[in-house]
């Protein structure tokens, strides 16, 4: 009896690492490859026509003339990305600094449930707020402040050069930004909340404030951990759509300022696809989505590669 419950143990643990294991390859591996196919697939019409350096510096976009170009859309997405980053980042680490070392333990429960709830909201909501709400307060008050403010000012005054609607890279970033907060902040204080007690104690009991324990303790310990959240929550951003169609203006050019309007690659996918009536502009759309499609794994890859020289270095 024994020997027979012992064989059928191992007969089901090795069912499952068979099952895990393909699980692991499909979903890490076949997947990808099989929809790099079908996305090349559909785009190599766009790719015989146009060839790669052609499309990717060209800003030509006319369904009528059938010359398409994705520089445009590629450096919004780029542009729309970095800047919610650049917003996001330092406001999600004070989030995650307050949460842990700051807050009261009462109200810990209360700000980080707020904080996983944001996270939930449907993007499409965030975007219909930002068209109705942020949208109009900017263009009526706070953009016309700041080219009032800031518009003379030698180069940060180009940055501000335009007509205020709203509907520009200045709210599409800020709406982005606000997206990846809580993902970013749930990531960190994560990571702090992992740091060893023993070293804050340690380095309290050497006279240290808590600020000192935050910047030269917590901080460089989780250094891999924040620039994971950081990268993750890039990624999110770079493919976003739905809040970015409302409020990016949906214009085929290179945004000078951030008063202009522009478009990214998930903006043009969602708006044109239904207009393609083509093989070479629904071809052209295909190409796009290969581009954001290498675009977001280009950006996994090299945040692997950081987290794990960072890994490296903190072991040493």
């Amino acid at each position: 009896m024994e020997n027979t419950a012992l064989k059928r143990a191992l007969l089901v643990e090795k069912l499952l690492k068979i099952i895990l294991g393909f699980a692991a390859i499909f979903i890490g591996f076949i997947l990808p490859l099989v929809i790099f196919i079908v996305l090349y697939k559909e785009a190599y019409l766009a790719i015989q026509t146009f060839g790669v350096l052609n499309f990717l510096t060209s800003t030509d976009w006319d369904p009528v003339a059938l010359k398409f170009g994705g520089l445009a859309p590629i450096v919004g997405t780029l542009i729309a990305t970095f800047l919610s980053t650049l917003f996001a980042a330092p406001i999600s680490i004070g989030i995650a600094i307050f949460l842990v070392e700051l807050s009261p333990n009462k109200l810990k429960p209360i700000f980080s449930t707020a904080i996983e709830l944001l996270a939930g909201i449907p993007s499409i909501i965030y975007g219909m707020w930002g068209l109705f709400v942020i949208a109009p307060l900017f263009g009526v008050k706070i953009e016309p402040w700041l080219q009032e403010k800031l518009g003379g000012i030698p180069l940060i005054g180009k940055l501000f050069e335009g007509s205020p609607t709203g509907i520009d890279v200045l709210t599409t970033s800020l709406i982005l930004g606000i997206m990846i907060i809580p993902f970013m902040s749930s990531v960190v204080k994560d990571a702090f909340n992992m740091v060893p007690p023993i070293m804050k104690e340690s380095a309290y009991a050497l006279g240290a404030t808590k600020w000192e324990v935050i910047k030269q303790v917590m901080i460089p310990i989780t250094t891999s951990s924040i620039a994971g959240g950081l990268i993750l929550s890039t990624g999110r951003a770079l493919g976003e759509t739905m809040a970015v169609t409302f409020l990016a203006g949906n214009v085929n050019q290179i945004p000078k300022s951030l008063l202009d309007p522009f478009t990214t690659i998930t903006v043009a996918l969602a708006n044109q696809f239904t207009e393609a009536d083509t093989a070479v502009y629904l071809s052209s759309l295909y190409y796009l989505a290969l581009i954001l499609f290498v675009m977001s794994f280009a950006v996994l890859y090299l945040s692997k590669i950081m987290l794990l020289r960072l890994e490296k270095k903190w072991k040493v």
